[in-house]
């Protein structure tokens, strides 16, 4: 590690309250929920605003940069579709191909209400039993639980992000008293109760703005 680089690490953990008392570092990103963190934003990290076309996104190369300053292990997590292999490739390049996990978005049926559909964007189907919609779902809190569980003597401490309420039991059982582990939580918006309880530090994405992303420029009518 050269000196900025180290000195970069002083100061991330000083800003973040990242102390010794961590250890060992495991981050796992689930960044199917992370991507989505910073859409409403309409200021940049300076707290200029955004031009119309313009928009924050997850530079993945930041991400991993920003992750590398307090992490020893780091495995990125990611659901795709046909139009994302580029987008995979871009993640494997940044955190290499042995830490990136995928597996293909499913279709889930949603039956639709009278209630909502003014607000539907999606196609509306129907069949014999309804009208409903196709909504894309894919989640790893299986795999990213039994990583979490088979890498238990690697790590002092798990950095989760995610603002996903179902890693409340995950979270429990890291913390438990005969594991002696701590959780930090990187997450946007609101998080349940349960989820804030059962981790050491929880960290906004909005402190971190700076340090992982970028202002993408739209194409027009998107």
């Amino acid at each position: 590690m050269n000196i900025d680089q180290a000195a970069k690490e002083v100061l991330i953990k000083g800003d973040l309250g990242i102390g010794d008392e961590y250890g060992r570092i495991l981050t796992i990103i689930d960044f199917g929920n992370v991507d989505y963190w910073f859409d409403e934003d309409r200021q940049d990290s300076d707290n200029n605003p955004l031009a119309e076309d313009q928009k924050l996104v997850i530079d993945l190369d930041k991400l991993k940069s920003f992750c590398s300053l307090f992490s020893d292990h780091i495995r990125f997590y990611y659901g795709h579709n046909t139009s994302k292999v580029s987008f995979i490739s871009a993640a494997k390049y940044a955190f290499g191909k042995n830490m990136v996990f995928t597996k293909p978005i499913q279709k889930v049926r949603h039956n639709i209400t009278l209630e909502e559909l003014p607000s539907n964007t999606r196609e509306i189907l129907s069949d014999k039993e309804g009208s409903y919609i196709l909504l894309p779902k894919c989640n790893f809190d299986v795999e990213i639980s039994v990583d979490v569980i088979k890498l238990m003597d690697e790590y002092d401490t798990l950095a989760l992000f995610s603002s996903d309420s179902d890693f409340v039991s995950l979270n429990r059982f890291v913390r438990n008293k005969s594991n002696g582990k701590k959780v930090i939580l990187f997450k946007a918006g609101h998080i349940i109760g349960d989820l804030r309880k059962n981790t050491d530090k929880v960290i906004n994405a909005q402190n971190i703005k700076r340090s992982i992303t970028m202002i993408k420029q739209q194409k027009p009518g998107v």
